[in-house]
């Protein structure tokens, strides 16, 4: 697991206009797997006030944590980096210990969902399920193989 953000090429490809569910704040961490799923490489972003079970809540009062609905497939590396306007990535300390040694949790439960959603989509159930409408998935079909 590596703390990353994501450049201003990935922004650039990924306009907000055309992909809406995705998260645009250039300055928001997101969390960097390797997943052995289908060799793809998953950033799942921090986001607070999460209203789904479709994360991993680092903070149960504020609902803060990581949000599986809003996860993204690197396709390029470029679309990595490690600094925002030379800035570094700092995680509250609360959310770092909270991730401490969670890696395979979280790849189970990223991996569940990402099969649930792929159910879906194969079972034309996802305009009827409201948490796939806003998946970020929806504009990775073609790297899930739907």
């Amino acid at each position: 697991m590596k703390y990353i953000f994501l450049s201003k090429e990935f922004y650039n490809d990924y306009k907000h206009e055309l992909y809406p569910e995705i998260e645009y704040k250039e300055d928001r961490p997101y969390v960097l797997l390797l997943l052995e799923i289908d060799s793809l490489t998953y950033a799942i972003p921090f986001r607070s006030h999460i209203k789904h079970n479709y994360a991993f809540i680092t903070n149960k009062e504020k609902r803060c944590g990581i949000d599986y609905t809003k996860s993204i497939i690197i396709t390029n590396s470029k679309y990595i980096v490690d600094k925002v306007n030379n800035r570094p990535i700092i995680i509250r300390k609360d959310e770092r210990q909270a991730l401490y040694g969670q890696k395979y949790t979280i790849i189970r439960e990223l991996k569940t969902f990402i099969d649930e959603y792929k159910r879906a989509v194969k079972n034309n159930v996802n305009n009827k399920t409201f948490i796939f409408k806003i998946s970020t998935l929806q504009y990775f079909h073609k790297e899930l193989g739907l």
